[in-house]
C-alpha cells in the first residue's frame, strides 16, 4: 500500500518537473518503464496533466504515402523493403506527381493535417528529388496540408531543394539507440542519421525523428532514446512498436505488450514534454484493445496504411477520438 502511494506521487513529480522544464533522470525514466500493473491509470493520468497542458484534446492526423516501395540497397534488420528482406512486396520506383497529388487530396478526406511522402532507399537521386519537389509545390499551392518528407539520408543543397519547395517536416527515426544500432543496420551509422536530422533543420524544415520499439533494446535504452531526441530537439516524435514481418531477420521478434508500450508513450511524454508524439506503426499490433489509452500521452497517430502492412480502418480512428471526447485538428498549418 505504501510503495504504491509513493509511485502514485512519483507521478505527479514527474508531471511537474516535465512542466517546468526539467529533465527525468535515468532512474527516474526506469521507473516509469518499470510501474506496477496497478500503477498504469495514475501514470497515465499524470502524462495526460502534460500533454493537455501543450495540446488540449487535440489529436494531430497524418497519412503516409508509399512513394517509392523496396529496392533499398540498406539492409535494416526490421524493415520489408531492405536489400536482405524475403518479404512479398511491392515494388516499384517513386510515384509520378500525380499519384502524390491524387495522396494529398486522399489525405485531406480523411482529415489529416499532415501528409507524408516517404521513399525507400538510402537517399534520394537528384531525378526523385526534383519529382518530390514539383508534387510539394502543387499540393502547397492547392491544398492547406503540412507536408513532411522522409527520403533518407540528405545532402545539404538536397535538403534546401526540398524546403524551397515547400516542405514543412522533415522524417528520419534514429531507430534505436546508439549502442544496439549496429546490430540492426550496418550499411550506414546512427550518427549519419543524426546529421541528417541536424541538416534538416538547418535548411528550415521541422526536424521529425523517431524509435521503433521492440528490437532488443534495454529499458535503460528506451530512456536513453528519449532523452537523445530531446537533446536533438526533433519537433515531432514517432513511437513505432516493432511489427515482426515474416522475411525479415526480426520476424521471430515478440510483441510489444500493450501496457509496456503505453509506458514507453507516458516516458517519451515527460522527457519530450512540448513535442509531437505520434503513435505509430504497429499500435494495432501492440494496444490493440488499449489504443485509445494511448492518446492520454499521445496528442498524433497515423491514419491508414503505413509502408507495406495495412493500418486500422481510418473510421474507428476517427471514432475513437469522438468517442475519448477529443477533437481532431484538421488544419496543421496555421
Amino acid at each position: 500500500m505504501n510503495q504504491g502511494k509513493t509511485e502514485g506521487q512519483s507521478w505527479d513529480t514527474f508531471a511537474k518537473k516535465a512542466l517546468c522544464g526539467e529533465v527525468l533522470t535515468l532512474e527516474e525514466g526506469l521507473s516509469v518503464l518499470h510501474a506496477s500493473q496497478d500503477q498504469l491509470l495514475p501514470l497515465m493520468d499524470a502524462a495526460y496533466r502534460v500533454r493537455r497542458h501543450y495540446y488540449g484534446n487535440k489529436v494531430k492526423l497524418n497519412m503516409i504515402i508509399n512513394a517509392k516501395s523496396g529496392l533499398c540497397p540498406e539492409d535494416c534488420g526490421y524493415c520489408s523493403q531492405s536489400l536482405i528482406s524475403t518479404a512479398p512486396i511491392s515494388k516499384y520506383p517513386l510515384l509520378n506527381k500525380e499519384t502524390l497529388v491524387a495522396g494529398a487530396r486522399e489525405a485531406l478526406q480523411r482529415k489529416a493535417g499532415t501528409y507524408c511522402i516517404v521513399a525507400s532507399g538510402r537517399g534520394p537521386t537528384d531525378k526523385e528529388l526534383e519529382q518530390v519537389a514539383e508534387a510539394v509545390a502543387e499540393i502547397r499551392a492547392t491544398m492547406p496540408l503540412k507536408i513532411c518528407a522522409c527520403l533518407g539520408i540528405l545532402r545539404e543543397e538536397q535538403a534546401e531543394k526540398l524546403r524551397e519547395a515547400g516542405v514543412h517536416r522533415y522524417n528520419h527515426n534514429l531507430n534505436t539507440s546508439r549502442a544496439n544500432y549496429p546490430s540492426i543496420t550496418t550499411t550506414h551509422t546512427y550518427d549519419q542519421r543524426v546529421v541528417t536530422v541536424k541538416t534538416a533543420r538547418a535548411h528550415g524544415m521541422s526536424p521529425c525523428s523517431g524509435v521503433i520499439i521492440g528490437m532488443g533494446e534495454s529499458d535503460e535504452e528506451i530512456v536513453e532514446m528519449a532523452l537523445a531526441l530531446r537533446e536533438l530537439d526533433a519537433d515531432s516524435i514517432p513511437i513505432n512498436f516493432l511489427n515482426a514481418i515474416p522475411g525479415t531477420p526480426l520476424e521471430r521478434s515478440e510483441r510489444v505488450p500493450a501496457l509496456k508500450a503505453l509506458k514507453v508513450l507516458a516516458l517519451f511524454r515527460f522527457i519530450c514534454p512540448t513535442k509531437e508524439i505520434r503513435v505509430a506503426g504497429g499500435r494495432e499490433i501492440s494496444l490493440r484493445t488499449l489504443q485509445p489509452l494511448s492518446l492520454y500521452a499521445a496528442n498524433s497517430i497515423f491514419v491508414g496504411d503505413y509502408m507495406t502492412t495495412k493500418g486500422q480502418d481510418v473510421t474507428l480512428d476517427h471514432q475513437m477520438i469522438e468517442d475519448l471526447g477529443f477533437e481532431i485538428e484538421e488544419t496543421a498549418v496555421s
